[in-house]
Formats: structure tokens, C-alpha cells, sequence
């Protein structure tokens, strides 16, 4: 584990709410995003610039109206899914994205998709590697860390996906799990 400052950045967002697991409007969100995502990067890339970039990741933000998370109803989740962008993405690009999304593929979601500068500030992050579903002894350490190091918890629970969980194994997803805290109690 470690504690680190998260910079100011911008991402692209869609919120929801429910069970990862079994939610349409999860995975609508995550296609969404992705589909808006590319369509940024090819934009830029075939653009009079021509500035390419990799597409980052998928992060989730997760939070109940009743703190912490309960593991055991995920119904009760909410979330918000990101995918951090180059400074040089403006809302403009992102409003012509969207329409050559819905021209081409006509996903309903694309049209929730948002530019939004996001900041944590201090954190304390570590790696998970192995399924979802058997994070919490990892979250438990990470607690504990911040607490060890005199911080307390604040914000969203914050997840980095590193792997494509439709190719790669559960056993062998790296996910970085990610909690703002504070200094003192």
C-alpha cells in the first residue's frame, strides 16, 4: 500500500446505481464510455494534429447512501464510471463524439456521457490481484494502512481497472483500489 496525492484531471463519466453484476445500465455505461472514448482518440489522431494517446483504463467510483460498502448487497451500490482524458479533450470534441456515437451506433447512454474535471487529492492506494468478488480482504488492508499512517477515510471508494476482465483470467485481474483519506482522525 501506499499514500499518494491524486492531480486534478479530466475524465469522461457516466453515474448509475445497482449490481455491477447484473445491471443493463452497467454495462450500457461502460460501452458508452468506451465508444466515446475511441471516438475521441481516432478524432484527435486523423485530426490536423495528428495527436494520438492510449485510451486509459476504466475506473469506477463506488459509494452506499450508508457507509461502507455493503459487499453483500450490491443492489444498494452506486457508481461512477470513468475514463481519465488528455487536457487537451474539451466539451466541444466531446458533444461531436457523442452525436458521431449515436450517428453510428445509436447507444442511448452515449447521450449521459460527461466531460468533468475530477480531483482526489490525498490517497491511499494498493494492488488487488484476483476477482472482484474477493477484494475485501484487500480494501480491509488498505484501511488499515491509512489508519496506521494516522489518516482517516473520506470520499468514494475509487477502483482502476487494469485488466479486460473478458480476456484475462479472475484469478490473474489487477485492479488498483484507491481510497481519498485525510490526515487525522
Amino acid at each position: 500500500a501506499a499514500l499518494i496525492e491524486v492531480p486534478k484531471r479530466k475524465h469522461l463519466m457516466i453515474d448509475g446505481s445497482g449490481d455491477p453484476n447484473t445491471s443493463p445500465r452497467f454495462h450500457g455505461a461502460i460501452e458508452a464510455l468506451y465508444s466515446v472514448a475511441y471516438t475521441l482518440k481516432f478524432s484527435l489522431k486523423m485530426g490536423p494534429e495528428k495527436i494520438d494517446y492510449p485510451v486509459m483504463p476504466l475506473d469506477g467510483l463506488w459509494w452506499t447512501d450508508v457507509e461502507p460498502l455493503d459487499m453483500a448487497n450490491k443492489a444498494s451500490w452506486n457508481w461512477t464510471l470513468m475514463i481519465a482524458q488528455p487536457d487537451s479533450i474539451t466539451a466541444a470534441m466531446v458533444r461531436q463524439a457523442k452525436k458521431t456515437v449515436q450517428e453510428k451506433k445509436a447507444l442511448a447512454l452515449a447521450d449521459e456521457v460527461r466531460l468533468e474535471s475530477f480531483r482526489e487529492g490525498p490517497a491511499v492506494q494498493i494492488l488487488h490481484i484476483g476477482p472482484y468478488s474477493e477484494e475485501l480482504p484487500t480494501i480491509q488492508k488498505l484501511h488499515q494502512f491509512a489508519a496506521q499512517n494516522g489518516c482517516s477515510l473520506t470520499g468514494k471508494h475509487h477502483e482502476i481497472y487494469l485488466s479486460d476482465p473478458r480476456r484475462t483470467k479472475p484469478e490473474k485481474l489487477r485492479t488498483i483500489l484507491r481510497q481519498p483519506v485525510k490526515k487525522g482522525r
